[in-house]
This record gives structure tokens, sequence and C-alpha cells, in this order.
């Protein structure tokens, strides 16, 4: 606390001035309206709190404190002093050899407490150990200071100075003190000159040793051996991120502290060891599902050797057969070091067994080998019980905070060397270690304003030294690239540096904090924003901005977004009232999709096929407006009118008409033997026997004719489906700035209200028609089908219709037609004549669910169960075809050309059932005509109630 107050520069500024303001106060307590007669107690409160808090002298104050009373003198208390002293002793003897060595963890702050405990001991006794202090004095030979916590250094020199002075000048004289000083000079100098060797080996190591983690595990000859490994591997990297994160923070905060420049070589070096301990930790994080499977059975294995070890020191102990009360006290202890060891490994189960140990390792239960062995068990135990805390307080960068003025020179660095790109993630994670501390802020009102601050701080310097230049010079190479026909000057390689910067824009998203920076997406953006507002300035140079965009596509792997300029877009297909005069030619020229809501060109003497979707259709209807939609709507009712005539013809000639009722008759009378399932042989007789009543110049038969009439009435259907659609789209982009469509301000009574202009109310007037016929075409957009259904659906279902009622008979045949036609054309795809070639037509399957609808028939075309039999039908061919192959080796060939063919006719099978599935889902199918009629009864009664109550 005393080194924390005394570096607060800023806190002992202020303190000085409010002391300043309180005298002005004194001098004048009227202008200030304060009582005379309070100031001088608060003045006194005043110095009394410096003198607690700000002078340095919280530690002293600690340690002064009277610890005699109620008859308990612990200042006389000898056995206590030689005790304390031995036990500073011991302390000291196992951390000293360990600071500044390659295993060193958490010693040097341990050596802290060591000199606090000295301090103690001399306040409280009054005794001066020289040979102790003498030893405590020379650490400064391997560190001259100690970092406590951030940018707090800590001298240990200077601290038994002020706090052992003036008891000490015996021992010490001058010249030891001038010592302290030089050497700390020396070291600086030395770390600065061998810290980018320092680096390199440390690099070399580390990486070494992050090979040993990804690839080295479990690779031992038995478990005991992979389970020492494992635990050397681990406590070997928590040492590396130890030794790296001293090094770091001994070098920063010494420089900030003797208020020397650092060199950018020297910086840089830093940067890379901070980017080594956090790439340590990005290793452990990788690894977390080994460590976690090995650390219990580790931690095992370090108790079966720390408890043999204690059971030799008393088997030693017992076999001296002479009792007394000190040996019976050294079993105890070591009995209760057992007892801790053998639980789980708790910080308070190891502190037991340190301190029984004290009493058991005495009268020589251990030899001293033993002794330093069972203590390196514990220190291990210790470490794998902890592994993830102590990997945290290692690998932790939250000093970097006190030191981000390196920050723009390591950034303008990466980029100056862009190959190593992926590097710039371990110094952003080091920078996200000190948001917890931030966090933890007590002096402002609010810490995320501290927090923003830093955030916007690291974001410019970022911007600033990283992602501006990357953005101009891929855009300075793009343009260069574009006009190496004009003389853009000499682009050797050899002569001038060309930096390859693709290693930016394939780097992942940069965690900052709480958010992401996308360094390839910022210099997207960044590219669109320049092209199209230099396009808007020129746009005769449109072309050149569209070649640079393909280029940064090709080159840099770019996404980038059309400019669309100018804002009406060009594409716009055919027109709707287009389509709407000649519906009739559109639906049998072209063929409809119903995933992707499109419709394809069935065949054209060009080169390409043209397509209609959603975006065109929107385009349409805002250009001729919405009114267009219920006009569409009414062409293709009068087209369907004409269409359901020639469809209720064929259903009541005679030929087909008997053969449905025949099949009907039949189906009814097999269908327990056959499991419910329509015959598939039944329908591929129908289909087949069809032919023998004509064909059509075109070699077509009348069930391919009545195909045909289903799937126009169908694309007809979907036609009408994506008209609602691009009238959605339509509506939702010009509706899109009114901020609640269901609550839409009437402008005319405001205008009225405020008594504006009657040209005013006129515009508010007009206005509010507008938004009105926007909201009812956007709300009502849904209801084109359900009244394509209603207007037809009765007269399908009334008796003089009944010639009708088999229709769902005829799918299992019209279906197996659907799909010989469909393979057909999918094969001719293959072919150099493409005539007649199609990969889609899912107009059938809406028409067919349409005409389904109509005649209330889901159901009776369900108890078919048409698809199973054709999968039962086609698994028991194929089944037949591999019992032949394996009967007769020359049928193999032909067997399996069988089976593809079988396997393509499921196939289509399959395709045609979910486009099916999927275009009963917009007709509902799920509810017949009973209940449909009971829920609008339901409806009505529900709203005349509502009535009656109002």
């Amino acid at each position: 606390m005393d080194e924390i107050v005394s570096n607060q520069h800023t806190l002992k500024e202020h303190w000085t001035l409010y002391k300043r303001m309180l005298k002005s106060v004194h001098h004048n307590p009227a202008r200030f309206n304060v009582d005379p007669a309070k100031l001088r107690p608060f003045e006194k409160l005043l110095m009394k709190l410096q003198g607690q808090l700000l002078d340095g002298m919280i530690m002293q104050s600690c340690v002064e404190q009277l610890f005699d009373e109620h008859q308990m003198y612990v200042t006389k208390n000898a056995y206590f002093a030689e005790e304390f002293a031995y036990n500073i002793r011991v302390l000291f003897a196992q951390i000293e050899p360990k600071i500044g060595d390659p295993s060193e963890m958490d010693h040097r702050l341990q050596y802290v407490g060591i000199c606090g405990l000295y301090v103690l001991h001399f306040q409280i006794f009054r005794v001066i150990d020289k040979k102790v202090f003498k030893q405590l004095w020379d650490v400064y030979k391997k560190i001259p200071t100690i970092t406590l916590t951030g940018n707090i250094m800590w001298s240990p020199n200077q601290f038994l100075l002020r706090s052992l002075s003036p008891h000490i000048s015996k021992i010490l004289d001058k010249r030891s003190q001038g010592n302290v000083a030089n050497f700390t000079q020396t070291y600086l100098q030395n770390k600065v000159q061998t810290v980018i060797r320092e680096v390199q080996q440390y690099y070399v190591q580390v990486c070494s040793w992050m090979i040993r983690m990804e690839s080295g595990i479990g690779a031992a000859n038995s478990v005991v051996d992979d389970l020492t490994s494992k635990c050397s591997l681990f406590i070997q990297g928590l040492l590396w991120a130890h030794n790296i994160s001293h090094l770091v923070k001994t070098v920063m905060n010494i420089h900030a502290y003797a208020n020397k420049p650092l060199t950018k070589t020297a910086v840089l070096a830093l940067c890379r060891l901070i980017e080594l301990l956090k790439s340590i930790e990005a290793t452990f994080h990788r690894r977390t599902m080994v460590i976690a499977e090995s650390i219990t059975h580790i931690v095992q294995h370090l108790q079966f050797m720390a408890m043999s070890a204690v059971n030799t020191a008393k088997k030693r102990i017992i076999s001296d057969k002479k009792y007394s009360d000190k040996r019976l006290d050294v079993l105890s202890a070591l009995v209760l070091v057992e007892n801790s060891i053998s639980g789980p490994p708790t910080k308070e189960r190891i502190l037991i067994a340190k301190l029984a140990m004290a009493i058991g390792s005495q009268m020589k239960a251990f030899r001293e080998d033993e002794l330093a062995n069972f203590r390196n068990i514990l220190m291990k135990m210790e470490v794998m019980s902890d592994l993830r805390g102590k990997l945290k307080k290692a690998c932790d960068c939250s000093f970097v905070y006190w030191h981000r003025v390196i920050f723009p020179t390591y950034v303008a660095d990466r980029y100056e060397h862009a190959v190593d790109a992926h590097r710039l993630h371990y110094m952003f994670a080091a920078l996200a270690d000190c948001v917890t501390p931030m966090r933890n802020s007590r002096h402002l009102e609010s810490n995320e304003d501290l927090l923003i601050a830093f955030y916007h701080e690291i974001e410019d310097n970022f911007d600033e030294h990283l992602l501006s230049p990357l953005c101009r010079s891929v855009e300075t190479n793009l343009r260069l690239s574009i006009h190496q026909h004009l003389q853009v000057g000499e682009m050797n390689p050899f002569k001038s540096s060309m930096k390859d910067q693709t290693h930016f824009l394939k780097m992942k998203p940069i965690r900052i904090f709480h958010r992401y920076i996308n360094v390839k997406e910022h210099v997207t953006h960044y590219l669109d924003k320049t092209f199209y507002k230099l396009t808007t300035v020129a746009l005769h140079d449109w072309k050149t901005y569209a070649e640079m965009r393909n280029l940064a596509a090709q080159k840099y792997g770019l996404e980038m977004t059309e400019g669309h300029l100018p804002t009406q877009t060009l594409e716009q297909g055919l027109d709707v009232l287009e389509i709407m005069r000649n519906i009739h030619i559109f639906v049998s020229k072209y063929l409809y999709n119903v995933n992707n809501q499109i419709f394809v060109e069935r065949s054209s003497a060009n080169k390409h096929l043209n397509t209609i979707n959603i975006r065109h259709i929107a385009n349409s209807i805002r250009t001729h407006g919405t009114g267009i939609m219920n006009t569409t709507v009414n062409f293709t009712y009068q087209f369907l009118r004409k269409k359901f005539f020639i469809f209720s013809q064929f259903m009541y000639d005679e030929h087909i008409k008997s053969r449905l009722i025949k099949d009907s008759r039949y189906f009814k009378e097999v269908k327990d033997e056959n499991n419910q399932m329509y015959p598939f042989d039944r329908a591929d007789r129908f289909n087949k026997g069809i032919r023998k009543l004509g064909l059509t110049p075109e070699g077509d038969s009348y069930l391919d004719q009545f195909r045909n009439l289903i799937s126009q009435i169908g694309n007809a259907m979907g036609y009408i489906r994506m008209i609602r659609s691009g009238g959605l789209r339509c509506c939702s982009n010009a509706i899109r700035f009114v901020p609640d469509v269901d609550d839409i301000i009437n402008f005319q009574e405001l205008c009225v209200e405020e008594n504006l202009s009657e040209e005013t109310q006129n515009a508010a007037s007009n206005l509010d028609n507008v938004l009105g016929n926007l909201a009812k075409n956007f709300a009502e957009g849904t209801e084109y089908f359900k009244m394509l259904v209603e207007v037809f659906s009765p007269e399908f279902r009334t008796s003089k219709n009944m010639h009708l009622r088999n229709f769902y008979m005829i799918l299992p045949p019209l279906s197996l037609n659907f799909v010989e036609y469909s393979i057909g054309c999918k094969e001719k795809l293959n072919k150099k004549n493409k005539v007649g070639a199609a990969f889609t037509d899912d107009g059938f399957a809406m028409g067919v669910a349409y005409i389904l609808k109509l005649l209330d028939q889901y159901q009776e075309f369900d108890s078919l169960h048409w698809f199973r039999s054709v999968r039962k039908k086609y698994k028991e061919e194929k089944d037949s075809v591999r019992r032949a192959q394996a009967e007769d080796e020359k049928l193999v060939q032909t067997g399996s050309l069988t089976i593809k063919r079988l396997e393509t006719y499921q196939r289509e099978f399959d395709l045609l059932y979910y486009s099916l599935s999927s275009a009963r889902i917009f007709f509902r199918a799920d509810k017949t005509a009973a209940e449909e009629q009971e829920e609008k009864k339901e409806k009505a009664g529900t709203s005349k109630a509502k009535a009656v109550k109002s």
C-alpha cells in the first residue's frame, strides 16, 4: 500500500492543492459559508489521514503495534523469538536459490514477505541478525527491484534501510548503499543488451514446449512415465510463463521507474515476449481436455509418492523402541501429514501438511534428500491442484495498461512485417487482461468510462498505424494493377519493397475486449465506400471501378458490394402486365420451382434461358403500382375457369371415368391384402394402357396431355404465389419508413388541429391515402390462395360434378407418368440436343395439391398410401436383382445398371413427394372442408358476441 500511494503523483498533487484551499477557507470562512469552529477538527482529521495513509507509514504502523497485552509478553518470549528467527532463515534458504533461476515461480513475492517478517521480528524483539540481514541485502545482486503489481516497483534495499534505520548504520556503510544504485544501472544496461538474445532463446524453447504439448502427450512407455512426463511438461510451461513475465515486467517497470527511454528494438523484443506469454496460455487452453483428463491422475500419483515418503519416515520413528513425548509428537505430525495428503489437494490441506512437516521432519525422520524430494512433490501437488489459477497469474498481462505507449510502435512494426500478422491476436489478448482491473476501479463514477476511453485509444492506434495504411495500400495496388497500360512508373520487386497484404486479410477477426474487428471486412467496407463516392463524382469511371472490384475479389478475396448506380434497377425481366395479358402462353412456356420461387424458361432459341423471380416481380409492381396485383389475380381466375372446363371434360370421358370407378372398386376389395396400399402394377397398367386410346402427332398420350394441363394450372398458382411475395416485398420496401404499421398516424387530422393551410391538409389527406393503401396491400397479400380456393370449391363439390369424385384414383398413374417425363427431361440435359430438357417442374405438384383441395380429397388420396407402395415396389425389385446377381456372376453389370435405374426412379418419386407435401401446406391440407366450415362458424359466433357486448 505504501508503494502504491507513493507512486500516485496525481493524488499527492491534488492533496496539496486541497490543503492549500483549506487554508484559504480558514482565512475567510464567511466567504465559503463555513463555521470556523469546525475547521480546526477537520484540519486535524486531514493531518491524521495524511500520517496514516499518505506518508508511507502504513507498514510501519502495523509492525509497531503493541503486541504485549493481558499478561502475554510477546517481546520477552525467547522461544518464540528463536523459532521466529529460525523460520525466517529456513524460508529464505529455500527461496533465495530460486530467485533469478529458470525454476523460479512466485519466489520473489515470497521474498517480499520474508523481508516484511524480518522487519516485524526486529520491531518485536529489537534484535538484528547480521548474517540474515546481509543475505537479505545481497539479493539485489540477482534482482535489484521487484514488481508488486502493475507498474509498482519495490526495492528491498530501500525498504530495509527505511524500516531498520538507524539501527543498521554499523552493519551497512555508504559504499554498500551506493553499490545498489550502481548495480541497478548496470543491470538495466545488461538486460537491454541481452534482451534480443534472450527473446530468441525463449522463442525456441517455448516453441519446442508447444510442439511437445501438441503432439508429445501420451507417448510414454508406462502409465507412471506418462504421468511424470505430463506433470513435468505442464510445470515447464508454467515456469516459462513465470520467467518471461518476470523479465518483461522487470525491464519495462525499471525503465519507467528510472525514466529511461527504451529503444525500438528493445520494445519490439519485449512485445515478442508478451506474445510468447499469451501463446503459452493459448496452448494450455487448446489442450484443456487432455489436461483435465490427466490432472486427477497426476495428483493421485503425487499423493502416492508423498505417502510413500511419509511411511518411510514413520517406520524410522516406530523402529526406535524408546518412548518419548517428542517422538510421539513427531509421529502424530506425520499421521496428520498423511491425513492431509490423502484427501483432495486443497490449499488448506496442503498448508496443514506443510505445518505438520515442520514438526514431522525433526528427529532425523527424513534424510536430506528425502526431505527435499518430499517438498518438491508437495510443490508439484500444489501447482497441479490449482494449475489454471497459477497459469492465469503467470500469464496476466494487465501491467501492459501502464506501458500502452508501446502499442503504436508495435502495430506499426506488425504492418511493416505482414508475414506474422496472426501475432496480433496475442497482443490483443494481453490488452484484454487490463479489463478486469479497470472494472474493479473506484476512482470514477462509472468504471465503464475508463474502459471506453481505453478501448477508443487502442482502436484509434490500431486504425492509424495498421488499418488505414492497409486500406490505402490495397487501394493503391488495385489502381496500379488496373492502370498498368499507362506509364505508372517502375514496379520492380528487387528495387522497391512489395508487401504481401493478404496475410492481414486472411486473419480471423480480432477481439478487442467485447467487440471484434474483422480486418478483411474493414478493408472491403473502405473500398466499397471509396469506389461508390468516386463513381458518383465521375459516373463515366464506373467500368474502371467495376474492374477494380473484380480484381479485389481475385487478388485479395474481397467480396465487394455492387454500387447499383444509377439507383433505379435495369433488371426487370418479363413485365407483370405482359405476363398477365398472355398468361396462357406463360404457363406453357415456363417451368416453376417451388423451393426457390423462380420460373425458368422451358426452351429458347438463344444461348441462355430467361428466369423470373420475386425481385423482378417486385420491380415490375413498383413500376405499375400495387393495383395490378388484383387485376393479375382476376386474369388468372379467368384462365383457370377455361382450364377447369377442359379438366372436367377429360374426367367425364367414359374411358377415363369407367376405368377410375373400376380401380376404386378394385382397391376397396384388395386394400386389406395389400396393407392399405394402392398396387403399383395397377397404376403402371393404367399408364401404359391409356396409350391405346390414341396419341397426338407429337407422341403424347391423353394422360400426358392431362399432366400438362395440371402443370399449367399449378404454374398459374405458382405465379399467384410469386405475385403475392413480390407485392409483399414491394410494399415492405415502401412501408419500411413507417414506424408502426399497426398504428399509423392520421396526418390530415393533425393538420386540421394545427389550423394549417388547405393545401397542406389536402397533401396530408393524399399521404394518408397512400399509407392506407400500402398498409392494406401489406396486410392482405396473403389471401389470394384462399380466394381462389373459395371461388371454385363449392362448384367442384356439387352433385352435378360427381364425375370428379374419383380424381384421386388417377393420381398414381398420373404421378408415374410425371416421373417418366421428368427423368426423360433431366437425361436430355447431358445431351447435345437439349430440346425438351428441364431440371424442374413443380407446377405439377402445385396443381395436384390445388385440385385435391378444391375436391376435398386429401384424405382419400392419403388412404391410397401410394408413395409407400412405390418404395415397397422398388425395394422388392432391387432385392430380386441383387439375388439374381448373387446367383449368376454374368448378371452383375446388367444388374448394377438396373439398380441404378430403379434408384433414379425412386429418387424422382421422393422429389415429387416432397414437392407435393410442400405445395399442400399452401392450401391448409391439415383441415377438411367440414372442419373449415366449423371454424368459420366459430369465428362468426365470436364476432357476433363481441358486437352484442359492445
